[in-house]
């Protein structure tokens, strides 16, 4: 029907301007992407995600490849790539339309193992300084809500524990289960229980592009965690530590 392809060449337009799905690929988190040692190629359950999306709207592919949230985010907002994987957060949100997350990743807080701190709520006290991935969702939030100690910015969410080890800091925080591999890789450091932070990871579109290209991919999302797509690629990756997130109601 002539009404299909009109809204297809819409929602082409839409997603894909320069003829191309150019996607915004953050390698800063090795929950969503790492770049194969052997070929240099990104892959995770981002660009999973991403060539399902480009196979749907039946356009080519194109990997914008950052190395922080950051430089990601800026990217769709300047519209220099048409979609991309982000933590949700008020502050990104005015210029991207997100959909709902896909998966949910815990926030967490690492000291030495010899630390008077114990517990998440001695965190945010005067003379501690926190060590956080530059622009990454866990600096935007404490940046909000640390009253009290000092946040330091890692040039990335993985250089986090090397600061933090480097300057002599107090607590690093940041993905629980790069945390936990940084503490197992050096030793002689301790997660502290819990998290302070649960990070909901969306898909986003850049809000000039309109409704019908937001709902498209809002819908896009529900449809991958209901047929267990984004769970085989979590698993076909090997991703601890981030659960798929619940369909919405």
């Amino acid at each position: 029907p002539k009404e299909a392809m009109k809204t297809d060449h819409e929602l082409l337009s839409a997603f894909a301007p320069t003829g191309s799905l150019r996607a915004s690929i953050n390698l800063g988190n090795p929950i969503l992407a790492n770049a194969d040692p052997a070929t240099g190629q990104p892959g995770g359950v981002s660009v999973d995600l991403a060539t399902e999306l480009a196979r749907r709207l039946d356009v080519k592919l194109e990997l914008v490849v950052f190395k922080s949230a950051g430089e990601s985010v800026n990217a769709v907002a300047a519209e220099q790539a048409d979609v991309g994987f982000f933590a949700i957060d008020p502050l990104r949100g005015e210029q991207i339309a997100f959909t709902a997350p896909y998966v949910v990743i815990e926030g967490a807080y690492l000291v030495r193992q010899d630390s008077p701190i114990t517990a998440m709520d001695q965190v945010d006290s005067k003379g501690l300084r926190v060590v956080v991935g530059k622009g990454s969702a866990y600096d935007l939030y404490l940046t909000r809500e640390l009253k009290q100690a000092e946040i330091f910015r890692a040039p990335t969410s993985p250089a986090v524990v090397d600061t933090f080890m480097k300057e002599n800091m107090e607590v690093a925080a940041g993905v629980k289960q790069q945390l936990e591999g940084d503490a197992h890789r050096l030793g002689g450091l301790r997660l502290l229980d819990g998290h302070f932070m649960l990070i909901r990871q969306a898909m986003g579109v850049p809000k000039s592009r309109g409704d019908k290209a937001s709902a498209y991919l809002a819908a896009f999302v529900e449809a991958m965690k209901k047929s267990g797509f984004v769970a085989d690629a979590l698993a076909r990756h090997k991703i601890q530590g981030a659960a798929v997130a619940p369909l919405e109601a």
